[in-house]
């Protein structure tokens, strides 16, 4: 099938290829070149998987459950001595 680039890079995927690959508005394409020049693309499957690394903030510390708890338990403390 053929598609047109746009002046601002933009690509329409024909009808036919979006709905045998279940494409949908807001679906994630990875694209990759291959060491022939062809172009490669994969439809970036939806579910929690995709999640990963979404809070990732570079040069932070990260938290473990343990400190996830203990900083959960530390704001039920304090409101609750804020309410009496």
């Amino acid at each position: 099938m053929l598609a047109t680039v746009t002046d601002k890079g933009q690509v329409t995927l024909p009808k036919a290829i979006r709905d045998l690959l279940g494409i949908l508005p807001g679906s994630r394409i990875n694209f990759e070149v291959a060491a022939d020049q062809t172009l490669h693309a994969r439809v970036l499957k939806r579910g929690s998987a995709g999640l990963f690394g979404l809070l990732h903030r570079p040069g932070e510390n990260v938290c473990t459950l343990a400190d996830i708890d203990a900083g959960i338990a530390a704001a039920i403390t304090e409101r609750q001595s804020v309410k009496k």
